[in-house]
């Protein structure tokens, strides 16, 4: 799971960032209201951790924005505002949980982990795009019909390109959520699995579903990729 957590106190966001990173979480730190805009609509997080005052642009303020912007990750709001007004103000705002500092770290990881099963519940079931169609329950793939017999790898390949389909999936983030590993060390496993997998989906006759966004990575379409 990608956490985004927009904290300006660097000592508590190294900290925090710690604690949730021993605890399987990937941490990105924004250090302001405006690094965590930008952070939040140039990758896709799971949880977005907020501090309520920051320098500049507030927490509640950032929170209204995203909102308004369409993002809808869980937000946790931080903050030392404990009257039932400013609660209120910040679940008006768009934030999913609020907490009180000062905070005991297996509170937040416990309201963090709330946040992301809830979010979970209401994900797609099936994930698609034209006659493509994968099935996270059960891992059933088909195209047009068709069972796809893909290897572990291929599928967890289609499934993160179907989870952001449209979006360009860099390879360094395939090969951080596929392989756990760094880019370089697995660059041309990427290639050749990917390989496979477009002799599966994008059988001849059909419809080519995946496009190499050059210099950038993959996309997951039914449209032509002019940046292929």
């Amino acid at each position: 799971m990608r956490v985004l957590l927009v904290e300006d106190d660097k000592k508590a966001a190294a900290l925090l960032a710690r604690g949730l990173g021993e605890e399987g979480f990937v941490v990105d730190i924004a250090g302001s209201a405006e690094d965590g805009e930008e952070k939040a609509f140039v990758a896709d997080y799971d949880l977005i951790v907020l501090d309520w005052m920051l320098p500049g642009k507030d927490g509640l303020s950032l929170c209204s924005q995203l909102r308004a912007r369409g993002v809808a990750t869980p937000i946790l709001m931080l903050t030392a505002r404990d009257a039932l007004s400013d609660r209120v103000s910040g679940l008006n705002a768009g934030a999913d949980d609020y907490l009180t500092k000062p905070f005991a770290f297996e509170e937040l990881l416990a309201r963090a982990r709330a946040l992301l099963r809830r979010s979970e519940l209401t994900r797609p079931t099936i994930l698609g795009i034209d006659d493509l169609s994968l099935d996270p329950l059960t891992q059933r793939v088909t195209r047009a019909g068709a069972v796809l017999n893909l290897t572990q790898k291929e599928y967890a390949i289609l499934h993160m390109l179907l989870r952001y389909a449209g979006e360009v999936v860099s390879r360094a983030r395939l090969a951080e959520q596929v392989w756990k590993a760094d880019l370089l060390a697995i660059d041309n496993l990427i290639d050749a699995h990917m390989s496979n997998l477009r002799r599966k989906v994008d059988a001849p006759g059909a419809r080519g579903l995946i496009h190499t966004v050059r210099g950038r990575g993959f996309r997951l379409t039914s449209e032509e990729d002019q940046g292929a």
